[in-house]
């Protein structure tokens, strides 16, 4: 059946159609290849190729400048993206730099502390051993105060007991010469 179909699309091809001289107006296939002809020399009269070509040259031209516009953009993208990658290293940086600095203020900060947790401490055992001393010390008198209280007491007793009023008298008489002769 192919074969046949390709046996008949060749026998049905215009030339074995015409009959005749090939250069003739009767010819129909002459008269295409005028027309086809004529066809041309009229588009290249009205300059249809220039008008293609312009037309053709405007696209490419559009074309580049957009190109051109994309690469720029490209550049210009990767400048901003240099540009804030750089600023990213930099405020890095600078955030280690303030950590490793209030690491190191941390840590005079804890030093310091831990001087005047010790100053502290010796002022407080200085003022609790002045304390001491000073209680010791009331201690001391009180019971020296209260050793004179039972002293005097207890010589009140015995002389009161032992004296009678005649020698009372020549005491007191004795104490009042002694304070005249130490006040004059």
């Amino acid at each position: 059946m192919k074969k046949l179909t390709i046996l008949l699309a060749s026998v049905a091809t215009p030339t074995f159609a015409a009959s005749g001289p090939f250069f003739s107006m009767q010819n129909p296939e002459f008269m295409v290849l005028v027309g086809f002809i004529l066809f041309l020399a009229l588009l290249a009269y009205l300059k249809v190729p220039g008008l293609l070509g312009g037309m053709l040259d405007k696209r490419s031209d559009g074309i580049k400048s957009e190109l051109n516009e994309a690469k720029a953009l490209h550049e210009e993208a990767q400048t901003i993206l240099a540009s804030y990658e750089r600023k990213q290293k930099e405020v890095q940086e600078q955030a280690n730099r303030i950590v490793e600095a209030a690491k190191a203020e941390a840590q005079n900060a804890a030093a310091e502390a831990k001087e005047d947790l010790k100053h502290s401490i010796k002022r407080r055992l200085a003022a609790a051993e002045d304390q001491i001393v000073s209680a010791q010390a009331s201690a001391v008198k009180e019971v020296r105060d209260s050793a004179i209280v039972v002293a005097v007491a207890a010589a009140n007793d015995v002389i009161a007991s032992q004296m009678s009023a005649a020698s009372g008298n020549a005491l007191i008489e004795d104490a009042i010469k002694d304070v005249a002769d130490k006040l004059h």
